[in-house]
């Protein structure tokens, strides 16, 4: 007797099945995991609210993710034309960089020890260099950053560009900013375009 009612209950649940997937159930459930990988730039700039207001960014650049992870909130973002990828991170309480670190003579080892406390698996920095020294506008206010050059292991990428600033929002909280592409695509104007939008 047992078994005829696992017999049964299998052939309810097939039925069960193939009525949901014939009323339109597959696609259902696709688009609410398609929604879920993939947000609209309107769930992804509410998210992104967080770490800043992204609302005055221009449609040449497109935002990735915005995500909170071992206590940083982050937002990533890629310029489209040249897939230049700009980051804001959020650190909270604990600064990853401080303003005075990015002004300071021993930058680059600050950097180094940095790049050595984030580090992935998939992602080893072996060479790091400082190039120069700049300001930008960020959150309202004048930031200073600084460029640098790096060999990337672990990536078909190789040698990277960008630059690594700090500003304070009008909270007096830190905000990490970073803009990265390869060596010979990086452009200072496509960063200081994304940051100085960026409140």
């Amino acid at each position: 007797m047992g078994c005829l009612k696992n017999l049964i209950r299998a052939v309810i649940i097939a039925l069960a099945i193939i009525g949901f997937l014939s009323l339109g159930g597959k696609e259902w459930v696709m688009k609410i995991v398609t929604q879920w990988m993939n947000p609209s730039q309107e769930v992804m700039l509410e998210r992104a609210k967080k770490v800043g207001d992204f609302s005055a960014i221009n449609e040449e650049f497109e935002l990735e993710r915005a995500t909170g992870m071992f206590g940083y909130n982050g937002v990533v973002a890629e310029h489209k034309a040249s897939g230049q990828k700009l980051i804001v991170v959020d650190s909270n309480k604990k600064p990853l960089l401080t303003k005075s670190d990015i002004q300071s003579e021993d930058i680059e080892e600050k950097l180094k020890n940095v790049m050595s406390k984030v580090k992935y698996q998939a992602l080893s920095v072996d060479e790091l260099h400082v190039t120069k020294r700049g300001s930008m506008s960020s959150y309202g206010k004048t930031v200073p950053y600084v460029k640098f050059n790096a060999k990337i292991s672990k990536l078909p990428i190789g040698d990277v560009s960008g630059i690594i600033s700090v500003a304070e929002t009008k909270d007096g909280e830190s905000r990490l900013l970073i803009s990265a592409n390869e060596k010979s695509k990086y452009s200072q104007l496509i960063a200081e375009e994304f940051f100085k939008k960026v409140k």
